[in-house]
Formats: C-alpha cells, structure tokens, sequence
C-alpha cells in the first residue's frame, strides 16, 4: 500500500473563546489519506468535518496532536509553501476563490504567486481548464458563468498549482443538481485519470457513495470508515447520529424491516433493482 498523503494523529482543535466559552470542534482524529484515492468524508452540520478540512493544508493548525502533509508536520511554518504546493483547496462558494475577470487568468493567478515560467503557466492554464471541461471558456467572465461553471474554474484554478491532493469542502452544496453532477464528473476523473487525490467533504449520501472510501464523522470524532456500500449497510448506526442514507439503501433497509431478504449493500440503482428482481424471482 501506498504511503499516506495526510496523516493525523490524535487531532485535536477548539476554537478560540467567544465570551469566555471556548469550543472543541475536533476530539482524536486518527485519519490516513493515501495517496491516489478518492476519500469522502461525511457528516451532519457541525460535526467538524470542515473544520478537519481546513488541517489538510494548514488553514488551521491542531491544538493537540499532528497533522502531516507528505511527511510535513503542518505547524512547521517553513514548510507551509510546500504544504500548499501539496495539498490544494476548493470552498464552498466558487466566487470566494476567483479574482480575475477573465477565466484563464483566474486559473493562471496562483501559478504566477508561486513564480512558476510564463510558458510554463500557459501550458498548466490550458491543461487545467481542458481537464475541468471549461476550456472553450478560457476567455469569459467568470461573473457571466453558472454556479457549476465557476466551481469548475475554482477546481482549475487548484489543479493549476499541480498539487497531488485536492480537498473540497462541500463544494456542490450551492449548486443545482446539474452543477453538482458536473463537479462530481470533474473530480472523479481528476482521481481516476490523473491519480491526484481526492479528499471530498459532503452531506449529499449520493456523492459519497461514490467515493472508494467513506470516513463518517459525529462530535468531532471518525466513527466510521470503510468502503461505502459496507459503511452505509450500517443504517440504524447513521440514523442514530442523525445521519440519512441513499435511497436505494434505504428501501432495501425498509424491505427488510418487513421481514425480506434483500442485501443490504446493493448500493446503485441497478444493483438496488437487481436485488428486486431476485425477491420478486424467488417467490
């Protein structure tokens, strides 16, 4: 197995007193990250999955424990350029993240910060916006673009530092279902095609059952990780920390309730209607 890209250890954060009250956000996080894989991270709002987000490229840094970055403690203040180098982010909000008026310039600005060659930034600029599918793009407005179109020139913007690890903090979670669609597109294929890692946080269950690996997160703690047909065949346990689970899950959970025998793990469509067709066979 691979080494792992982000590593924490006993991760803890609390954030900094408001009125004399001071807030634990992270309680004894143990992750790997491994290189190469598409890791989703999932739980209910405020349970520190963001907050566990911003450690991946020093945002943050713990106050307790260690996070590493390709072997990198996070809190070595030298090192913070090649932890950023690294590690890439994309928010929530796309419009956070542009800051020119023409796309390809937006995609070229972080390359130009880290004094990367003129040639060598129109050759990544190019390279980003035709791996995210925006290409044809390059000379728009980014203020003129969809919710999903701007996500996507964030995400070029990030693969245009050539990091080898791309953390996205819910960054479907202001888009309509085609925007959503068309970033997860992107990101699959960033990881599929291109092996960077892909550390994705989310609340929508369809998005991380596509992920290879699904860590769940409640008060602060990882309380589940697995593959996500294995993790989401757990239903009572994500229901009990207020937690959904896909549809096609959930009816098969339901069939069971009344007593049939389906498979709990069938976790797409067509398996979900494969399962179906089986109980409908065997009677």
């Amino acid at each position: 197995m691979s080494q792992p890209i982000i590593k924490a250890q006993d991760l803890h954060f609390t954030y900094p007193c408001v009125e004399g009250v001071s807030t634990a956000v992270l309680n004894g996080v143990d992750l790997d990250i491994q290189e190469g894989s598409f890791v989703a991270i999932l739980g209910h709002n405020g349970c520190g999955k963001s907050t566990l987000a911003k450690h991946m490229n020093a945002v943050l840094l713990p106050t307790g424990g260690t996070v590493y970055v390709d072997n990198i403690d996070t809190a070595d203040e030298a090192q913070l350029l090649n932890i950023r180098r690294t590690v890439g982010m994309v928010f929530q909000n796309p419009d956070n993240q542009i800051v020119a008026n023409v796309v390809e310039e937006d995609v070229a600005f972080a390359p130009e910060n880290l004094g990367v060659p003129p040639e060598e930034i129109r050759r990544r600029v190019d390279d980003a916006l035709k791996a995210v599918g925006m290409y044809e793009f390059r000379e728009h407005a980014p203020h003129l673009l969809s919710g999903g179109q701007k996500q996507r020139v964030a995400i070029a913007g990030v693969i245009a530092m050539a990091p080898r690890c791309i953390v996205l903090d819910e960054p479907t979670a202001m888009l309509d279902p085609i925007g959503r669609a068309d970033v997860l597109r992107t990101i699959k294929a960033l990881n599929r095609e291109r092996g960077v890692t892909v550390v994705l946080i989310t609340h929508h269950m369809d998005e991380a059952a596509q992920a290879d690996r699904l860590v769940v997160m409640s008060k602060g703690k990882v309380v589940a990780d697995g593959e996500p047909r294995q993790v989401f065949s757990h239903v009572e346990e994500l229901k009990a920390i207020g937690l959904t689970v896909p549809q096609t899950t959930e009816l098969l959970w339901q069939l069971r309730q009344e007593g049939l025998d389906v498979p709990l793990d069938a976790l797409s469509d067509e398996e979900c209607a494969q399962a179906l067709c089986n109980l409908l066979r065997a009677d």
